[in-house]
């Protein structure tokens, strides 16, 4: 049996996608979550073989969950499943150690194939984004990122250097080398094209 945990912060979804995966009669769907942190504690709790997550989630996305996993070395494979076909977003789940990277609106048997796949030791990438993946590097590090993201949801640098216990120096810092790398004209230009190229 693949033992799975799902992590999908919108409900229908989630229900759908345990719903599917407990008609194979291979696959038992453990648990599943609704936020990033839930499904931390979870994955704790149950150990699942595979996670199945969502990227864009409240409290941790899915990348996060992956990079955690990969750090702490946990010994299960993370399969990512969204709707941003974005090359940037597939590139940071490769680098954070993900095996499994699809897009919702792929055929419902390919998530199934894709866990027997990972659950084996392989890869299952959606092959159009993989192409794609390797043609632009993402030049923001992780903080930078972290600064930008927090940013284009609206917080000022006040706010962000509360949040993340830096300086407010620090905080403006990293905002104009995003701002530099990415030659936009301000934090929210800069945030809409990271965005935009998958890289927040």
């Amino acid at each position: 049996m693949i033992r799975v945990l799902l992590a999908e912060d919108q409900a229908m979804v989630r229900g759908a996608l345990s719903a599917l995966l407990n008609l194979e009669s291979d696959i038992e769907v453990l648990g599943s979550a609704a936020d990033g942190e839930s499904a931390w504690r979870e994955l704790q709790r149950l150990k699942p073989d595979v996670l199945v997550t969502d990227i864009e989630m409240p409290g941790l996305t899915g990348l996060e969950l992956a990079q955690r996993i990969q750090r702490q070395e946990l010994p299960m494979k993370v399969i990512i499943v969204t709707t941003f076909a974005r090359p940037g977003f597939l590139r940071r789940a490769l680098d954070a150690g993900v095996s499994g990277y699809l897009l919702k609106d792929a055929p419902a048997e390919n998530l199934a194939e894709a866990l027997r796949t990972v659950h084996r030791g392989g890869r299952a990438i959606d092959p159009q984004l993989a192409l794609e993946a390797w043609t632009e590097a993402d030049p923001l590090n992780d903080r930078e990122r972290q600064v930008l993201r927090l940013a284009g949801e609206g917080l000022s640098a006040g706010d962000i250097a509360t949040r993340l216990n830096l300086s407010h120096g620090t905080v403006r810092n990293y905002l104009s080398e995003a701002i530099g790398k990415l030659g936009a004209g301000n934090r929210i230009e800069a945030f809409r094209l990271a965005r935009q190229k998958g890289w927040l």
